[in-house]
């Protein structure tokens, strides 16, 4: 076996120097003055853990996704845990979700005691709602639907389907912050939904976080206790439980964050509307389907393409950060061995991973060198 170690340092130093980067970091913190000075006056009143900044961004967060309660937890992997712990999720439990997805979802599943039972996906790369009925088993108890790249699911199907069968629904919404399907958001036809604020997601901090919305309120007292314990107070422990609470560093640059969230949405939208314009012209191109009901917030920007490593490695060789999300679905990973699929399973979400790459579509992207990414497409199509 390979010897595992702490990968990310080298995998930064990969694409670091490249000028069309997927990470926009260095940019979005360049003038950082605000939140250094409220961290300093966190030194001063010392609330690190739970402080009042969470509440705060906590109440702004349930306004922002339209729900009743937010939750801020450690992050958008522990959003969808606690969620299926606190709906009862357990050992021997099924868990329906689509293939295709970040190893985090499926992960999240399985830290709560469940199978992960595997679904294919449509032209949009999210769950194919015609082939979720067929997965259900009398063990199944929830539905984990994926908003792929920031595009909602059709969650009013979904929806039906799970209160026909009697399933909870938990929203891997980690994609999708500020993402509409027919005026709604995610949260409005779930238990409740989970987002991230990992480094690169479109609402981001200085590490991990995350929040879970809902609408129920004993799902809201139940989610506050496991994320800090179990406890009610300083000294009363209702049940035991783990910590997955949101620093208060972290909740004080969402905060800064959640000021230029629209103007983050715009941007991102703007960029990835010049990509389809000019890609879809190139034959060897297909775009996933797009929705005129629904704003998608493009946390990546994905298209399916002919010669993908050929062209992944020239875009690189051009200056321009491409990336594969990802090149493996997750029934076919060595940590789904023991579920006993198999190649050919899910036939879409094993095409998408074979051609599928991504280009920098962030809001620091600037309209030049979108058209510098786009005619560097061309020249390697000879359009």
């Amino acid at each position: 076996m390979k010897k595992i170690n702490n990968f990310l340092p080298n995998q930064y130093k990969l694409t670091e120097k490249l000028p069309i980067n997927h990470n926009y970091l260095r940019e979005q913190f360049r003038n950082s003055n605000k939140i250094f000075h409220e961290i300093k006056m966190l030194n001063f009143n010392t609330d690190y853990t739970l402080g009042k900044k969470v509440n705060s961004v906590e109440k702004k967060f349930a306004k922002i996704t339209n729900c009743k309660y937010a939750i801020g937890v450690g992050s958008g992997t522990d959003a969808i845990t606690l969620s299926l712990k606190s709906l009862g999720i357990k050992s021997g439990d099924e868990v329906i979700t689509p293939s295709y997805t970040f190893y985090a979802t499926v992960g999240a599943i399985v830290q709560a005691g469940a199978k992960p039972v595997f679904v294919d996906i449509s032209d949009d790369l999210n769950i194919d709602i015609s082939k979720i009925e067929k997965s259900i088993t009398p063990k199944t108890k929830a539905i984990v639907p994926v908003h792929w790249s920031g595009q909602i699911c059709d969650m009013k199907n979904i929806r039906k389907i799970a209160k026909k069968n009697k399933l909870f629904i938990v929203e891997d919404a980690c994609h999708a912050i500020k993402a509409t399907r027919d005026n709604y958001k995610a949260g409005k036809y779930s238990d409740s939904a989970c987002f991230s604020m990992h480094p690169l997601k479109n609402l981001n901090v200085w590490g991990d976080g995350g929040f879970i919305v809902t609408n129920s309120k004993k799902l809201y007292e139940n989610l506050l206790l496991i994320r800090n314990h179990g406890l009610i107070n300083r000294d009363t422990c209702k049940v035991f439980a783990g910590n997955s609470r949101l620093d208060t560093i972290q909740a004080i640059v969402a905060d800064n964050l959640l000021r230029k969230l629209n103007n983050i949405t715009s941007k991102r939208i703007r960029n990835a509307k010049i990509f389809d314009k000019e890609l879809s012209k190139i034959s060897e191109i297909n775009i996933p389907k797009r929705f005129k009901n629904s704003q998608h917030v493009f946390h990546i920007y994905v298209i399916k393409v002919k010669k993908r490593d050929k062209l992944k490695s020239y875009l690189i060789s051009k200056g321009i950060d491409a990336k594969i999300h990802y090149p493996v679905p997750m029934h076919l990973q060595p940590a789904a061995k023991k579920y006993k699929y198999r190649k050919g399973d899910f036939p879409h979400s094993e095409s998408v991973c074979k051609n599928v790459i991504s280009l920098p579509v962030h809001e620091f992207i600037t309209k030049k060198q979108l058209m510098y990414t786009i005619n560097c497409i061309k020249n390697f199509y000879k359009k």
